[in-house]
């Protein structure tokens, strides 16, 4: 493999704004949607089946009814028996056809949906921190969620849509069969529907993105006080917020007012038209049953068809608006499973070796943009066993460094080797069990206590939990928890303290046994009570294994093996704390001074900007 590898952000999903929300009609997108549907075929061809049935048996009904009134005009007796015995049949035809339509539809759409959802929950395990990093939370929820709703209510209404097509088509053959100059003056009307459809439908594309853009809006706006709620309460901005709130919430109450507006005026003018049409028949139809040429049931059946007619013409409206939607879904849900995953494993990757747990940067330039390196020609080594402190402004790379480790990124140059491995060269999967991080803030899962110490690991028995959990100064705080290591974690293990949810991801590391260990500011949010106990802990979960520790505050690193101290992507300074102290460098200094912290007195100045909370 190239040492110059040249690093790819894994993926980008444009513009987060202007959405729209509807689609032209994409051939290659229906193909691969359509594929989706490949392993349901025959479930799909019954329910279309199915659909057929319940169509034709909608259409025959109206010419029974109309046979029964001819049949009772005339007083015949058994034409009529016959004629409720053939209507009560198709009744249970229908009922039983669109049943089973309705029920395989629905199981359909859930399948497909179903591995829809598992497909795009599994690729967003595989996309990379630079996605992450770049893609808002809430666009990817809309994802997983508005997205694939709007591909659900196409599915399940889609069966339904080959129905009324049929049904169109049935019932405009019968009313030119029954009378074909009655028939085509009926159907006059359509024309004039189509062309008031044309007219309607750029203002309601128009309406409707206006809606669903409000209410992103006014959604947005809502969960970010949600999430800022501290701070709202600190700063006292309830009220000043409410007031902005108003007015996004009030212009999306207008904007949807406008698209109710939009989609429910074209409600009436379906029904002028079959007032219309029914007109015609009435006038028309009823002028040649009295001369003559027309018999009554006939008539009758006539009626009921004008009425069916637009049944169906309404429905479709609809659907096409559903299409329209599914459409733009199902390129927004590829867009995001056509995301490359650029870190993966080599076609010939091998699990990490044995060898001593070592990591080496031979010259490695990086940048989140190539053309803004933030670590120039890094070399360095981590020896087996050793403990080395990273220090430095904030945006010098630290954070950049043990991100290349864990091959979150690659290099734009050099090398990082684990093991004496090229990272490139090994799997994703043994790297990950090699290295074990423990960040600033810990990520904890709703679940029990328990199940997120074991959560790096499935094989470690409850007795290594508690081990764990003893050695990082956990265990007491736990057994004065209601249900001890059973209790349940809120999201994100809020109903515990900030120092609490640290101690637990201590002991996740811990019961890991990982070769290497990076603490990335991990004691930063620990009160000094518990930093002590944690200082003590350290001890035990450094032994024996290679470290790597970030930190800012300079006495908690101080009794490091080696300490790098970093500046504008490049190392400065490096030995232990006493070698720095006696050189008179920019660590003397700082450690020396009344803000032992290279934040309180360094500003970084490099590219990183963007990045440098990480850092």
């Amino acid at each position: 493999m190239s040492q110059d590898q040249v690093k790819k952000p894994r993926a980008s999903l444009g513009s987060s704004e202007g959405e729209d929300i509807f689609g032209t009609f994409d051939a290659g997108v229906a193909k691969r949607f359509l594929g989706m549907m490949v392993p349901y075929r025959r479930a799909f061809l019954v329910a279309v089946v199915a659909v057929l049935v319940s169509a034709a048996s909608v259409v025959a009904i109206p010419a029974l009814i109309g046979r029964a009134v001819n049949a009772a005009v005339a007083r015949d007796g058994h034409l009529l028996d016959q004629t409720l015995i053939a209507f009560a049949a198709l009744v249970a035809v229908y009922s039983t056809a669109f049943f089973i339509e309705q029920w395989l539809s629905a199981r359909l759409a859930q399948r497909v949906i179903f591995d829809i959802r598992r497909k795009m929950f599994d690729h967003f395990q595989d996309v990379s921190l630079s996605f992450m990093d770049k893609t808002h939370v809430g666009r990817i929820m809309s994802r997983l969620q508005g997205d694939v709703n709007a591909l659900q209510e196409f599915l399940e209404s889609s069966t339904g849509a080959v129905g009324d097509v049929a049904m169109l088509i049935g019932i405009a053959a019968v009313l030119i069969s029954m009378d074909w100059k009655l028939g085509l003056l009926t159907l006059t009307v359509l024309p004039i529907l189509i062309a008031v459809r044309a007219v309607w439908l750029p203002f309601s594309k128009s309406s409707f993105r206006e809606a669903r853009d409000a209410s992103s809006t006014a959604n947005s706006a809502l969960a970010e006080n949600i999430n800022g709620v501290r701070t709202v309460q600190e700063t006292r901005r309830e009220a000043v917020n409410f007031d902005l709130y108003k007015d996004k919430a009030y212009d999306n109450f207008e904007a949807q007012a406008r698209a109710s507006w939009m989609t429910q005026i074209m409600v009436p003018t379906v029904d002028v038209l079959t007032g219309l049409a029914m007109a015609i028949v009435i006038v028309v139809g009823g002028n040649a049953v009295l001369g003559g040429r027309l018999e009554v049931g006939v008539m009758v059946a006539f009626i009921f068809y004008v009425q069916r007619f637009f049944d169906p013409v309404r429905m479709l409206s609809m659907q096409y608006t559903i299409m329209q939607r599914a459409m733009a879904a199902a390129h927004r849900i590829f867009e995001v499973l056509d995301v490359k995953v650029a870190i993966q494993d080599a076609p010939d990757a091998q699990p990490l070796s044995d060898a001593p747990a070592t990591v080496e940067f031979k010259n490695v330039t990086f940048g989140y943009d190539p053309a803004r390196p933030v670590l120039h020609d890094i070399s360095l080594t981590v020896n087996p066993r050793e403990v080395v402190a990273l220090v430095g402004p904030t945006g010098s790379g630290k954070t950049s460094i043990i991100a290349l480790t864990h091959r979150f990124y690659e290099v734009d140059k050099g090398q990082v080797l684990v093991g004496g491995q090229d990272v490139r060269d090994v799997t994703l999967d043994s790297l990950g069990k090699t290295i074990g991080m423990v960040l600033q803030e810990p990520f904890l899962f709703t679940g029990t206590i328990e199940e997120n110490i074991r959560y790096n690991t499935e094989r470690a028995s409850f007795e290594d939990v508690v081990a764990a959990a003893k050695a990082v100064a956990a265990h007491d705080f736990i057994m004065k928890l209601p249900d001890g290591y059973q209790t349940k974690l809120g999201q994100r293990g809020r109903n515990i303290s900030m120092g609490q949810r640290q101690l637990i991801s201590f002991a996740r590391a811990l019961v890991a046994d990982p070769q290497i260990l990076i603490l990335d500011e991990a004691t930063a949010n620990i009160d000094s009570f518990t930093e002590q106990a944690i200082q003590k802990a350290l001890k035990v979960l450094f032994e024996g294994r290679t470290c790597i520790v970030i930190a800012h505050r300079l006495a908690t690193i101080r009794d490091a093996d080696r300490i790098i101290v970093l500046q504008q992507g490049r190392i400065l300074e490096q030995g232990s704390h006493d070698e720095l102290m006696a050189t008179g460098g920019l660590y003397s200094h700082l450690y020396t001074s009344a803000h032992a912290s290279f934040d309180d007195q360094v500003v970084a100045t490099t590219g990183d900007a963007e990045f440098a909370t990480r850092t």
